[in-house]
């Protein structure tokens, strides 16, 4: 599977990555450049652990900026990924902004990353974050020891100094020509969500065929979504790939509330959902839960059972009849028994993927619709309601993602749920819809005939009173 990663514009646009020491204010001052919150912020060191990527526009001017996860002094465990998450998005970009805590002071861990940005010859920029409520030029002297000149004064939680900051670090770059190409389409959106520690992060880089996201024996990761832009094939994508959500008693740190609603944003930012499941630890509740909210959002689905590799036969066989119980409720999804560590089935997921999204993404003709319709209700009439037939009269298509059928006529808003399954089924299989739900509306035509008794009799009843008004005043003139 020849994949070659291809950042959205990068051909065009300057990288700019925010580097510095866990909790310097990063994410944030990413938040204010963006002017989004697409970063999640929290007073935590270590919040954000991998690379992530926003478009950015400033007096005519984009670029992409990167957040990391920044570089601390510990060279154990989980910290080691992320330092070289960070070191990556340093020999990514054109242009560094190096943060400092203005508070905290300079440390030794600032002045290591300082030698290492040094041998690059790189352009980088000192920013000292963290000035409000203290006195800036002071508390940034020690700073000028670092040999990246005098320090940018920034409060990034007010906004303070962000203006100018980007006004001298864009100084370089030039205008674009053509400002309105900057939101380009990142191509099909595609997201992975799960528990946690079923392997999410290891299918992502899997499927880009690179480290891209950090991966460790330990749940909860990944606590952001993170967006990344590839080609594959000569097609555009956006991987998403986001926290693992656990069953709400267990949710007890703040971040990670964040974290799943992070999640549910991108399910609903998404066109196709990969729903990433254990198979050694069977299907749960969980699992069921969301892909409930993936269907409540109406996105297209794709299943990944992962880690088969290395189980029994009695186990598989076991876990293929849970699926066949437990996924009983959306017989349209298409289900992956993969590998995500080892690539088994991986390349698989891609055709399932484009033949949802494309059910998905469904148009056709109000005409061709209509006559679908007509040939369903002629196969297998509606019910009667109240001893009057329910009676369809055309079709149009309401929307796509997901493809949303609207019917009217008479009556329809009546329809029983299981007539409206068989319109559903028909409207499936003549157009050979896959991993998508179907939503069918139903609008009642208004009757013009409503209502029409009671306007005639009222009109009978003034055109009589006129005629004896008219007969009294004729028999008062025959009088005199």
């Amino acid at each position: 599977m020849a994949n070659s990663l291809i950042f959205k514009d990068s051909f065009m646009k300057p990288v700019i990555a925010l580097i510095g020491r866990p909790n310097v204010g990063k994410s944030t001052l990413f938040n204010q450049i963006t002017k989004s919150r697409d970063a999640l912020v929290a007073d935590f060191a270590g919040l954000t652990r991998d690379r992530k990527y926003g478009d950015a526009t400033y007096q005519n001017k984009s670029f992409i900026v990167v957040d990391t996860g920044g570089i601390g002094e510990s060279e154990q465990g989980i910290d080691s990924y992320m330092a070289e998450q960070s070191k990556t998005a340093i020999h990514e970009a054109d242009i560094i902004i190096f943060v400092v805590d203005a508070r905290a002071g300079l440390l030794a861990s600032d002045e290591q990353i300082a030698r290492e940005l040094r041998t690059l010859g790189k352009k980088v920029f000192l920013v000292a974050n963290k000035v409000d409520g203290t006195h800036a030029e002071a508390a940034v002297t020690e700073f000028f020891k670092l040999g990246f000149g005098e320090p940018m004064h920034v409060a990034a939680s007010h906004g303070r100094g962000v203006a100018q900051m980007l006004e001298d670090v864009l100084a370089d770059v030039p205008e674009d020509e053509n400002p309105e190409e900057h939101d380009k389409n990142t191509g099909l959106r595609l997201a992975m969500i799960g528990r946690p520690n079923v392997g999410k992060s290891t299918l992502v880089n899997r499927l880009l065929g690179e480290d891209r996201v950090v991966v460790f024996d330990m749940p909860g990761t990944t606590r952001d979504s993170v967006y990344i832009p590839f080609e594959r094939n000569g097609r555009q994508y956006t991987l998403i790939d986001t926290a693992g959500v656990r069953r709400k008693g267990k949710v007890d740190e703040t971040v990670e509330k964040f974290s799943i609603v992070k999640t549910l944003q991108a399910i609903k930012d998404a066109n196709v959902i990969v729903v990433v499941i254990d198979a050694r630890e069977g299907i749960v509740e969980q699992d069921l839960h969301l892909i409930g909210y993936a269907l409540e959002a109406g996105r297209a689905l794709v299943i990944a059972i992962n880690k088969w590799d290395g189980m029994s036969d009695y186990d598989r066989s076991q876990v293929k009849m849970e699926i066949e119980r437990r996924f009983d409720f959306i017989p349209w999804a298409k289900i992956h028994l993969i590998s995500a560590l080892h690539g088994t089935g991986v390349g698989d997921l891609y055709p399932s993927i484009h033949r949802a999204y494309e059910s998905a993404n469904l148009k056709v003709t109000p005409a061709k619709l209509t006559q679908i319709l007509n040939d369903a209700t002629e196969q297998h009439q509606p019910p009667q309601i109240q001893g009057r037939r329910i009676k369809m009269r055309y079709a149009h298509m309401g929307g796509q993602n997901p493809p949303t059928i609207v019917i009217h006529g008479n009556k329809v808003d009546k329809t029983p749920a299981d007539y409206r399954r068989y319109l559903e089924n028909v409207f499936r299989k003549v157009y050979k819809l896959e991993g998508t739900p179907v939503r069918i509306d139903f609008k009642t035509s208004e009757n013009p005939f409503e209502g029409r008794k009671s306007q005639v009799d009222e009109r009978t009843a003034a055109r009589r009173r006129r005629y004896v008004q008219k007969f009294k005043k004729a028999e008062k003139k025959f009088r005199r």
